[in-house]
């Protein structure tokens, strides 16, 4: 996945979970934040982030702000809406033959829907941002909606369907996810219930780049 445009920035603030203010080429600007989650490990005034202008007409904000690096110099992509756009690259180099985005199971919409001769898969997909000693965590904050995601996951599984719930790993370096029960302990229990079942646990470690983000080996 990559951006068409990518323009360094100084972070200084982040006045809201949608916006931020930024320092680009010496003039403070205000961009709009792709990701609602906490990140103040990453956010934090001084640290270099990189942004991307989408050229979308009638826009409140200029920049979209995409990628930050943490202060242990590791490069994070932030953008909430990359992880199903890589994971969409990356399920095109299977052999699927139908692969269906929003799918609606249960009362849930689910990721992905595929297809493969007589079998079905469902797979939710979630970024993962938040990194501690080279340890991926989710969520980041209370998520409700995540554990009904995988409550549809578990009854899908029971139903005969393959079941993903995948980690897009939106920093280099990190191999595996855990439940991050300190902020989320309903998430852990629920991820635990659906390994029990047999849902599929896939972590997909990523390669970032300022304007890119890519699967690297699965």
């Amino acid at each position: 996945m990559k951006y068409s445009n990518i323009t360094k920035a100084t972070f200084q603030s982040r006045p809201n979970r949608f916006i931020a203010e930024v320092e680009v080429d010496g003039k403070k600007e205000v961009v709009h934040v792709k990701n609602t989650g906490r990140c103040k490990e990453l956010l934090i005034p001084g640290c270099e982030v990189y942004l991307t202008a989408p050229g979308t007409p009638n826009r409140k904000t200029t920049y979209d702000l995409v990628a930050v690096r943490k202060s242990n110099g590791i490069l994070f992509n932030i953008d909430s809406q990359a992880p199903n756009k890589v994971v969409m690259e990356w399920l095109q180099k299977k052999d699927f033959d139908r692969i269906q985005p929003e799918y609606t199971y249960g009362d849930s919409r689910i990721d992905f829907y595929m297809e493969r001769a007589d079998e079905r898969f469902l797979m939710e997909v979630k970024g993962c941002t938040l990194e501690v000693d080279g340890i991926g965590y989710f969520p980041d904050a209370p998520t409700e909606r995540g554990i009904k995601h995988i409550q549809e996951l578990i009854k899908a599984k029971q139903a005969g369907i393959h079941a993903i719930l995948a980690f897009v790993i939106q920093m280099d370096g990190v191999y595996e996810v855990r439940p991050n029960v300190d902020t989320h302990p309903a998430f852990g229990v629920a991820m635990e219930e659906a390994e029990k079942v047999g849902v599929e646990i896939l972590f997909l470690p990523c390669h970032v780049e300022p304007d890119t983000l890519e699967i690297v080996s699965v």
